[in-house]
Parts: C-alpha cells; structure tokens; sequence
C-alpha cells in the first residue's frame, strides 16, 4: 500500500520551486498590493504578503506548480516529445494548457480571481513580465502560475479586507445603539 505525500512536504516542495525558478514572495506581494491599493489606500505590504502564504497554502496551488514549473524544467532539457517541446519551448499562442492548469486554482476564490487572472495573465505586472521574457529559462507555465497565485491573494485580501471594514461598521452601529440608550 502507497503512502500519501505528507502535505507539509508538498508544499516545501512548491514554495522551493517558486524561490528555485527565481520568484521571491514578495514578488508576488507586490503585484497583489499593486492590484488593491486602488481600492484600499491605506494597504500594508504586510496584508498582501500574508494573503500570498495563505495561498501557497492550498493543495491545489501547489500541486499545480509542481506539475507546471516540472513541465518548464523538461522543456529546458529538451525532454518532451515532438511537437509538446516547440510549443512549450516557445510559448506558442495557440497553446492553452498553461493559462488552463493555472486558471483551474483560480475558481476557487471566485470573480475577482477570475477577472484579475485575466488582466494578469493580459498585461503581465511585475515579476509576470519578467517570466515572460525570453531568458535562459522557460517559464511557459511558471508565468500563468504566478499570475494565479496573486490573483487569488488579491481576492482573498478584498474579502478579508471587506469583513474588516463590515466588523468596523457593525462595532461602530452597536456604539451608536448604545449611546441612543443612555441619552
């Protein structure tokens, strides 16, 4: 009988591949800070950072970026079969599968992970760009991963940030009520 792969080790796996292939955390905190700043002037780095741990958090993050970043890695040693190694290789258009297996995490933080994967995956912010920049390294999957990962952090914070101001709002009714009380 297998044994199941401890979930602690999976994600040290993941979040080793991220650091491996060159994308730092705070890379992706930035683009998330970047993306709520808009609508919360007074966002910490701090929020933005923790929102991207809690993300790395999830099995199906990580499972995706072991799956893409291994595919990234054999392409770069010439190991998929013909024609998977041009595509990959040179990013082709046409191909899919890479924005398919990063968007397939995004669904699970709803719309405005949705709608940010897509203006991120369009206009490649920050560290995006970088990934998606020729270079030595092929980042056909790594790109679309990343973009992922900061769009869930950024609906994830939106949320968070949304139940702050509505705890802040119902504490603030509840001061109100009882001051109608007593004058």
């Amino acid at each position: 009988m297998n044994t199941p792969v401890h979930c602690h080790e999976v994600e040290k796996a993941a979040r080793g591949l991220l650091k491996e292939r060159g994308v730092e955390l705070t890379d992706i905190a930035e683009i998330v800070y970047q993306m709520q700043v808009k609508f919360t002037p007074d966002l910490k780095m701090i929020d933005c950072l923790e929102s991207v741990d809690a993300v790395l958090c999830k099995r199906e993050i990580q499972h995706a970026i072991l799956v893409g970043v291994e595919l990234d890695k054999l392409a770069e040693k010439k190991m998929l079969s013909e024609p998977l190694q041009s595509i990959v290789e040179q990013d082709e258009g046409l191909f899919g599968v890479d924005e398919t297996i990063a968007i397939g995490s995004v669904f699970g933080y709803g719309s405005i992970a949705v709608t940010t994967f897509g203006y991120l995956d369009k206009e490649k912010v920050g560290i995006i760009k970088t990934l998606d920049t020729k270079g030595k390294n092929i980042h056909t999957f790594l790109d679309d991963l990343v973009c992922s990962i900061a769009a869930n952090a950024s609906s994830r914070l939106a949320h968070r940030l949304r139940d702050r101001e509505e705890k802040l709002r119902e504490e603030e009714m509840e001061k109100r009520d009882k001051e109608d009380k007593i004058g």
